[in-house]
């Protein structure tokens, strides 16, 4: 069946392909200014579609072009157009002919196994069903034979050809290697402008945490420190009463510090890895945390670390303070230099990628490591949010293992 589709869709695409032309052919005389754009179109959703196909069957995603020029002119100069009008002239031959290969096996077979058996007596000498004369009870056998062993063959021969015509569709689609490096670095300059964001208002938040903290209670320190140095000729136990609170004070103070550092880098994803420090944010949590850590042994780079800790970190939040659940699944991995980190609750759903709370920030913070988040949140749940960012560890990939808290 899909290659009886795809042999269809490859037919009719050069209808597209033939109102780009004909539009093309019309702009010596102008009719062709108001055609082009909309017969573009046409073919580029035609386009989109193939390349979606392409990226299913063959795991080899054509990376999606720049957006379709609104005007003629400025049609006229996009490389992506003409690549795509050269495959609308194309696919007929490599993907129409290619696929038909194993239709035609197919139905060959199928004309044995089907129709022989009730006509080849009516036929008679001259029937013929590939080199076998059909013209007794055992050669129509034999042809029944070999057309099982076609529709065999069709069957074998099928998926190997969807997936071949499927790369040469990606290569065939594939963004032009200068509509790639504008893209990147486009893609790259917007990066750079939120991870600078994203770092500003980490300074912002540590120096005002420092300002409300730490500092304000040594500045109290300090004063009390004073006034006891002055009371200790003259009111000794008010001194020593004001001493236990200096004392008290700096602890406080240093409790305060130690949360700040604890919120830079928490000291356990510092000394024991991610899987370890994903382990702990579970038992903090008063939800039931499961953690599934398939992670290879070793280490990724530190600040990969570090935004995958707090990216789960405020999933968790998310899931404690909005989803009303009572579970929560956190699985890790890592496969093909690519870190994966999902997490589901069993909430009540209905969260927002773009506007939940906290999710702007984590999506900000995974694109400064061309990291994506993947959120499906259907209203009554459940929810499953997934973080990928390419990495590679810093030892060998070996068995996995798997803990649960």
């Amino acid at each position: 069946m899909q290659c009886q589709r795809h042999s269809l869709s490859a037919l009719v695409l050069p209808l597209c392909g033939a109102l780009v032309v004909g539009a093309l052919l019309l702009l010596p005389v102008g009719l062709g200014f108001p055609l082009l754009p909309p017969a573009a179109a046409a073919l580029r959703r035609r386009a989109d579609r193939q390349r979606q196909r392409a990226a299913d069957r063959s795991g080899r995603r054509a990376g999606p072009p720049t957006p379709l020029p609104g005007t003629t002119r400025a049609l006229l100069g996009d490389e992506v157009f003409w690549r795509e009008l050269r495959w609308a002239w194309l696919e007929p031959v490599t993907g129409g002919l290619l696929v038909a290969v194993p239709l035609c096996l197919f139905w060959y077979g199928a004309f044995a196994l089907l129709v022989q058996p009730f006509v080849w007596r009516e036929l008679g000498d001259g029937n013929w069903y590939a080199f076998v004369p059909v013209r007794s009870t055992a050669t129509m056998t034999a042809a029944m034979a070999l057309g099982l062993a076609f529709v065999a063959a069709a069957g074998t021969l099928a998926p190997r050809v969807l997936a071949g015509h499927a790369r040469w569709s990606a290569r065939a689609l594939a963004a032009p290697y200068t509509a790639e490096l504008v893209r990147r670095i486009d893609h790259l300059t917007g990066t750079r402008a939120d991870a600078l964001d994203v770092q500003a208002a980490e300074l912002r938040r540590i120096e005002r945490d420092l300002h409300d903290g730490a500092q304000a209670r040594l500045v109290a320190l300090g004063m009390t420190l004073e006034q006891a140095t002055r009371l200790l000729d003259t009111d000794p136990p008010a001194a020593r009463a004001l001493l236990v609170e200096v004392r008290a004070t700096s602890e406080r103070a240093l409790q305060d510090l130690r949360e700040l550092v604890h919120g830079i880098l928490p000291p356990v994803l510092a000394d024991r890895g991610l899987g370890d420090a994903v382990r702990s944010l579970a038992l903090d949590s008063f939800l039931d945390v499961h953690v599934d850590n398939a992670l290879p042994p070793g280490r990724f780079p530190a600040a990969v670390e570090s935004a995958a800790y707090f990216a789960v970190a405020e999933l968790l939040a998310n899931a404690g303070k909005h989803s009303g659940g009572r579970e929560v699944r956190i699985g890790l991995g890592h496969d093909a230099g690519v870190l994966r980190v999902s997490v589901a609750d069993d909430g009540r759903g209905g969260a927002d990628a773009a506007t939940g709370g906290g999710l702007p920030g984590v999506r900000r913070r995974l694109l400064a490591f061309d990291g994506t988040l993947t959120l499906h949140s259907p209203p009554g749940g459940p929810t499953l949010a997934t973080l990928e960012i390419p990495c590679a560890s810093s030892s060998p990939k070996t068995s996995s293992s798997s803990a649960t808290d």
